[in-house]
């Protein structure tokens, strides 16, 4: 094999494709990306056994053939090579090398056989649609705050992607929740997508997909079964497995009578939070928010560090209402609002607070108090 590829191209390629590959691993083979060249294109595929990313880039190649390398140590190469410089890699497989060369700069590394390189097994898939990136961004962006890190509710550790019903009709719809709050984002249902399976899309495959939708209008296909799911672009196409187990219920934790109602500019609180969460104790990160008509005093009062207190003029009518949030989890969810006004709903101090946008139904926020 012997291919002559652009740096900002073979930059762009190994980044994604090093990215997916885990650092400490059992199977080396696992470590490398294959590299196969043909016609004018050259792809690279990585895999963790669990997602699976290829990327095409084009490329003169003067001798088609594969061979696969170790993904980090080719990406640190690229990464130190000099901006529009033409690399050039020749693989001797006999010798088990890959020649890596840019100018004068000249690298030997050590390849592995293409066959024993895993491929993910090309699964049918129940329901094929194709929706836009900036509309997928918003699902996936808005939601993946909220999944869980714990390992023993593994089926928490994803965002929830299915079609629901709404006001006006189906939705595409991601929901993500750790139990201490919860993301609900909704979209038009794109055409082709009514009878997908509702899928767990893994935390990891979230954080690789973030990289296929940079561009708003791009058209990015997504395949859907029982098992797999698979977003592609005409450049790159991740297939991820999805997590087995049932996501709960999350519409019994949605409050539906909650009625005290406080308008607030987002940006303000979220640094008003900020600010007087700077004492708050590490354990608890608790802050009260006391609530009295048209304005809000934010507290904090850690024995071991001190004290803050902020007030800010905001739209609220009901009655007098004292309630305590981990700051943490109040910043997350006020740093998801795109609007000027966050819109939070209350029913009492022990009962989960709704937030949302405005008057905009489509995203839809949930957190738990906590005693202060």
């Amino acid at each position: 094999m012997k291919i002559s590829i652009e740096r900002g191209a073979l930059l762009k390629a190994v980044s994604q494709a090093q990215s997916v590959v885990e650092r400490r691993n059992t199977i080396p083979i696992l470590a490398n990306v294959l590299i196969e060249a043909e016609g004018n294109e050259v792809q690279f595929r990585a895999t963790d056994l669990d997602i699976e990313v290829v990327d095409k880039s084009p490329a003169q190649v003067e001798r088609a053939g594969a061979t696969t390398v170790a993904a980090t140590t080719l990406h640190e190469i690229v990464r130190k090579l000099p901006d529009g410089a033409l690399v050039v890699l020749t693989a001797d497989s006999a010798a088990g090398r890959l020649t890596v060369e840019a100018g004068r700069s000249n690298f030997s590394l050590a390849t592995l056989p293409k066959e024993d390189f895993p491929v993910m097994a090309s699964s049918e898939y129940d329901t094929s649609f194709s929706a836009k990136a900036a509309v997928l961004r918003r699902l996936f962006d808005k939601s993946k705050f909220a999944i869980s890190t714990e390992e023993t509710r593994y089926y928490l550790n994803g965002v929830y992607m299915h079609v629901s019903d709404s006001d006006g009709g189906k939705v595409l719809r991601c929901v993500a929740t750790d139990g201490h709050r919860l993301a609900r984002i909704d979209a038009d249902l794109p055409d082709g997508a009514a009878d997908m399976p509702g899928v767990i899309v893994p935390r990891k495959t979230v954080g690789e997909l973030r990289k296929l939708l940079e561009d708003d209008d791009m058209d990015i296909a997504v395949s859907v079964s029982e098992t797999k799911v698979r977003f592609a672009t005409p450049d790159i196409t991740l297939t991820s497995k999805v997590i087995d187990g049932t996501f709960p219920d999350y519409t019994r934790v949605i409050p539906q009578g909650n009625t005290r109602r406080l308008e607030v500019d987002a940006a303000e609180f979220a640094q008003a939070v900020d600010r007087v969460a700077t004492v708050s104790s590490e354990r608890s990160r608790a802050v009260k928010l006391q609530l009295e008509e048209d304005r809000l005093i934010l507290s904090v009062n850690a024995p071991d560090s001190g004290a803050a207190e902020e007030e800010l003029a905001v739209a609220y009518g009901d009655e007098r209402l004292e309630i305590g949030f981990n700051a943490k989890y109040l910043l997350e969810i006020a740093n998801q609002v795109d609007r000027e006004n966050a819109v939070f709903l209350f029913n009492s101090s022990g009962d989960p607070t709704l937030m949302r946008e405005g008057n905009d139904t489509s995203a839809v926020y949930v957190v738990m108090p906590m005693r202060v």
